[in-house]
């Protein structure tokens, strides 16, 4: 084979390397709308808010009989849609693997959290049970189709690519994120022109980020390739597989070990995503534009703050930068604890450190395990990650309701998942990187 037709079949499978990752950008920027409008800004105080007209005189509601304390119902359901998750993420991981086709996976969790999201448009009055099961079913969604949608980067992205891809994904979401809550905010802060009132405008921004989830997921689907392996039947076995994938880390007990950082770490990133509007409008009495207004800085800076932090790792490596960002994460949640009732400018200048540090620590942490990852062994890996992600992510809205439960105050329950970040920085600090790359079988970069 000549020199010539080596270069250009190398600079084909360049051109469909960058197709793909292309495609794989935009679901970030669809399925992220999710989780600013509705997880984050939107549904933690309007559910909060039907869930206490539904109270009793001592303000609880009783789901399947169970007293809960109306405050504490939106957290509780978080937590709940993660346990689903788990259950779940372990057959979409087996079978993405097993069989390769990813696409298909990737379509049916997208669209059923899409729909369940479209359909909070019907959350009113006092429906907070059928508010609770859209949300378990929407997060629930979104969490396993992560795992399939984290399987591509591997496959799509050589290792001296992924920090700049994953970033680059991150960053996709935020703008979108930020994109959709502007037009949010002028819905929101202008309903009355739109002759709708303030508890319809709500439920439309939470509806269209079904349907703008929904609409661009085609893209990746259309531009993703699938890479197809064994039979579909083996895939049904999907707590064998993990329990062998557990297995087979102990082998790779780095890995392992950087799981547990990640877990401890962004369990406390989850939680604040998105327990953070709920502290804002109900310990500190904001107003629904002032959160509007705190996420889209957060979303904006999030962008600039991913792709900045990409080019950190570049210099310092990706776990000296993420062990700076949870130094970030731990201060901005004590100086939260302290935040005076009814003041907007401090609530700012918290989500403007929040939103400098959030897509930066998510990225490096996805484009660093990565290199963890042996061979062959993505989407089975990537489902165990899923499950640190958001899967394993059901402890901190637990503490976080829990505490409100007993305490009745959301700046305790704020200040318990300080905890987090201080126990991730330890476990993360331990964690010889390099090694643990030699010993996944892969080729150790200059800068990790």
């Amino acid at each position: 084979m000549g020199t010539d037709t080596v270069r250009a079949q190398a600079g084909d499978e360049a051109a469909e390397r960058r197709r793909e990752q292309r495609g794989w950008y935009f679901y970030d920027w669809a399925c992220s709308v999710y989780s600013t409008s509705v997880l984050t800004v939107f549904l933690g105080p309007y559910l909060t808010s039907v869930a206490k007209s539904a109270a009793d005189a001592d303000g609880y509601v009783h789901p399947l009989g169970v007293p809960v304390r109306a405050g504490s119902f939106f957290a509780y359901c978080v937590s709940a849609s993660v346990v689903v998750a788990i259950v779940v993420m372990p057959l979409a991981g087996a079978a993405a693997d097993r069989t390769g086709r990813k696409k298909p996976l990737l379509a049916l969790c997208a669209y059923l959290g899409a729909s369940a999201t479209t359909g909070l448009f019907f959350l009113d009055g006092d429906r907070y049970l059928l508010g609770g099961l859209l949300l378990i079913v929407a997060n629930a969604s979104v969490a396993v189709s992560m795992v399939v949608y984290n399987s591509y980067l591997p496959l799509i992205a050589p290792p001296e690519e992924r920090d700049v891809v994953s970033s680059r994904g991150w960053a996709f979401g935020y703008a979108a994120g930020s994109l959709v809550l502007i037009a949010n905010l002028v819905l929101f802060t202008a309903h009355d022109s739109f002759g709708v009132p303030e508890s319809t405008a709500v439920r439309i921004c939470l509806a269209s980020a079904g349907l703008w989830w929904g609409a661009f997921t085609l893209v990746p689907l259309s531009r993703l390739r699938d890479r197809r392996t064994t039979s579909a039947a083996e895939a049904v076995h999907g707590w064998r597989q993990l329990a062998a994938t557990v297995r087979d880390m102990r082998r790779t007990p780095l890995t392992l070990a950087f799981l547990l950082a990640y877990l401890m770490y962004n369990d406390g990133i989850q939680t604040v995503i998105s327990q953070a509007s709920v502290y804002g409008s109900q310990e500190l009495g904001l107003g629904q534009s002032t959160l509007i207004s705190a996420v889209l800085l957060v979303q904006v800076l999030a962008v600039g703050g991913a792709l900045g932090m990409g080019r950190l790792a570049r210099t310092y490596g990706a776990k000296r930068t993420i062990l700076g960002s949870l130094v970030a994460w731990t201060a901005t949640l004590a100086a939260g604890y302290f935040l005076p009732a009814g003041a907007p400018a401090g609530f700012f200048a918290l989500a403007a450190c929040i939103g400098l540090v959030l897509g930066g620590s998510q990225a490096l942490s996805r484009s660093l395990f990565s290199h963890l990852v042996p061979p062959g062994k993505e989407a089975e890996y990537f489902s165990a990650y899923e499950m640190s992600d958001r899967g394993m992510s059901w402890l901190g809205p637990l503490l976080f309701g829990v505490t409100y439960q007993l305490t009745g105050s959301y700046r305790d329950a704020i200040i318990s998942l300080v905890a987090f970040f201080a126990l991730g920085f330890v476990l993360l600090a331990r964690v010889p990187v390099r090694e643990a790359v030699r010993d996944a079988g892969n080729p150790v970069p200059e800068r990790i």
